[in-house]
Order: C-alpha cells, then sequence, then structure tokens
C-alpha cells in the first residue's frame, strides 16, 4: 500500500474531508514520525507498533564484484517493531 493509496481509501471513508486536507493530514503524520526518528526519539503507535533507530557499528566489508576490502562508517536505521494486536491480526486464521 502506497501514501496515496491510504489518502484515497481515507478520502473515500470520510467523504466530509476534503482531499487535500487528507493529503496534508497524512503527509503531517509522517513528516513528525520522521521527524521524532531523526531526533533519536522512539515512537509508539499504541496497538500497531513502535519505531525507533539502531546504531550499527563501523565494519570493514568486501565488494562482492570486485573482491575489495571496503570501510563502511557507523551507521543509523530505522527498527518497526509490531505490536501485539497488530501480530494477533495478521496471525488470526482466515475463515
Amino acid at each position: 500500500m502506497t501514501k496515496s493509496e491510504i489518502i484515497r481509501i481515507l478520502t473515500e471513508k470520510h467523504r466530509n474531508l476534503f482531499l487535500k486536507d487528507v493529503t496534508k493530514l497524512v503527509e503531517t503524520v509522517f513528516d513528525e514520525i520522521t521527524a521524532a526518528l531523526a531526533r533519536g526519539d522512539r515512537v509508539e503507535l499504541r496497538g500497531f507498533g513502535s519505531f525507533s533507530v539502531r546504531q550499527r557499528k563501523a565494519r570493514t566489508a568486501r565488494n562482492p564484484k570486485t573482491n575489495e576490502v571496503v570501510t563502511l562508517d557507523e551507521r543509523f536505521s530505522p527498527y518497526f517493531r509490531a505490536g501485539k494486536e497488530l501480530r494477533e491480526r495478521i496471525n488470526k486464521p482466515q475463515q
């Protein structure tokens, strides 16, 4: 599902809202989550899951094409952990 699909679905479900308002709302939510992660904060959406940033230490690696040894700097990557309700809903037997 893409961001534009989310916007379309929300607009269809809530006919009293304008497309531009729903678009602004969705973009604002994503921007705030991104900004919080950039600050190193943890974002928790109860029942859905939590987003955090994990640190990956500097290391040496090998370029598989040239077999050359390269040094990778320390990096940070986003991490998502699904909440209990989301896991239960996904794993619910289909009827």
